[in-house]
């Protein structure tokens, strides 16, 4: 396929649209189950269709996946009456945690994009046809995506959804398993091998009555609108964690680690948020455990910066079914060999991240392998977009699921292992990042 874009050029048209049109930003276009998403706060981009397609497997993934792209927008066709992050050639993508991984990793190229950004709304077609792009036959298209037989009704997002009859069951390891494996690691860590190690695990959810993706995604983007709301391929889910976010030469990150769930502030003293200060900025295991992810990512970020600056102290993320111990990194790229890096450059550097693995990151990754029974497949690896001029947003796919059939749903959820953790707390962690996909599907937890 790649060879094949050495003839092929893609040729891309974008206008502008009206902000006002769609009062309720881009979750009023989560009408598809087959559709492209990353939003946050009702803004972000949304796509139909697809032109192209690359995918991946193994140690070089990230980086066979940027020459992909960057040959495929090299000679592009670009017109563009925006000109802002995320329009002209988009692609989105997923990619597995592991390099060991058969899951494969993949960009897509969207036949349609509807963006919308700091007020700014607008409309992307893509194509490798030699016909002419026209504003009214992007917007025709738009419309025959939309106007399609198989796209769902909106629901009303506000709205509980509706309980479903539901089958849970455990998958790779049961829970009595999952904590001994939790068990083994907090043992080698005491050995001194490793500072933390992140430990996952999946259940598998099936509803009878069907999975609409659709649905889910909106209601994750309305109800967790300080997350990242994606879709890519089947991977569906709202993730708090920014890995990377570029725009021209900089770069920002949203490093988050120590985790309380909300429902254990019910009955205590104090407002629910001063009991989050107290349990989580207060203990000396979730501050050691936060520390450790933020060394991990500037020390990764540092050779591709001029400036970096982090937090001197992190601050609590309220989310609806948690409070995070989180902190905000943000780096000058510098110019290397007289280019900015990309955004696929910086995640092949950057990934995995203590806050998904652990650290040492070998010695983790290879303690995860043995003690987890699990393939990740695209839980916690980098989920998100990019653009021809550089610019992307790459989160890490947590509090997702993996869509694998029409009535089952495969969730993923981990833990910090450090010194002091229990296994049971880590166990009741998981349950806690379960919940927003469990809401999403009208599942009780």
């Amino acid at each position: 396929m790649t060879s094949a874009f050495r003839t092929r050029i893609i040729r891309t048209l974008t206008v502008p649209l009206d902000a006002e049109s769609f009062p309720g930003g881009l979750p009023s276009f989560l009408v598809r189950d087959d559709v492209l998403c990353w939003t946050r706060r009702e803004a972000g981009l949304v796509g139909f269709g697809e032109v192209a397609r690359f995918t991946a497997t193994g140690p070089e993934r990230f980086l066979e996946a940027d020459i992909w792209w960057r040959h495929l927008v090299l000679e592009a066709d670009i017109t563009d009456a925006v000109e802002c992050p995320g329009t002209g050639p988009v692609a989105f993508g997923s990619f597995a945690f592991s390099k060991a991984s058969t899951h494969e990793s993949r960009l897509i190229v969207p036949e349609i994009v509807v963006g919308l950004r700091d007020g700014k709304a607008w409309l992307t077609q893509l194509t490798f046809d030699d016909a002419g792009l026209t504003e009214a036959g992007a917007r025709a298209a738009l419309d025959r995506w939309l106007d399609a037989p198989d796209v769902a009704l909106p629901v009303d997002v506000a709205a509980q959804v509706p309980a479903r009859e539901a089958k849970l069951v455990t998958g790779s390891l049961s829970e009595d398993d999952w904590m001994a494996a939790v068990s083994a690691g907090v043992a080698e860590i005491r050995t001194g091998a490793l500072e933390k190690l992140v430990l996952a695990r999946d259940i598998v959810a099936t509803v009878p009555d069907g999975v609409n993706a659709a649905e889910i995604l909106r209601q994750l983007a309305v109800r967790y609108r300080e997350c990242w709301t994606y879709g890519v391929d089947g991977l569906v889910g709202a993730t708090p964690e920014m890995l990377i976010q570029v725009e021209g030469r900089t770069a920002q990150a949203r490093v988050l680690a120590g985790t309380l769930d909300r429902r254990d502030a019910e009955g205590m003293a104090g407002s629910p948020l001063e009991f989050a200060e107290r349990v989580l900025a207060g203990s000396e295991k979730q501050r050691h455990e936060h520390d450790i992810a933020i060394q991990s990512l500037t020390t990764q970020l540092a050779p591709f910066s001029e400036a970096l600056t982090a937090h001197s102290e992190p601050f609590i993320l309220e989310l609806p079914n948690v409070w995070h111990l989180a902190s905000d990194v943000k780096a000058e790229l510098a110019e290397i060999e007289g280019h900015v890096p990309t955004c696929l450059a910086l995640i092949n550097a950057l990934h995995p991240t203590a806050a998904v693995c652990g650290t040492p990151t070998t010695v983790a990754g290879a303690l995860i392998r043995k003690l987890e029974h699990l393939d990740r497949g695209p839980y916690a690896g980098p989920v998100g977009w990019l653009d021809a001029a550089g610019n992307g947003e790459w989160g890490i796919a947590l509090r997702g699921a993996v869509i694998e059939s029409p009535d089952s749903v495969r969730l993923y959820a981990g833990c910090g292992v450090v010194e002091g953790s229990v296994p049971e707390a880590e166990l009741a962690e998981t349950w806690a990042k379960f919940r927003p996909m469990l809401e999403s599907l009208g599942i009780s937890s």
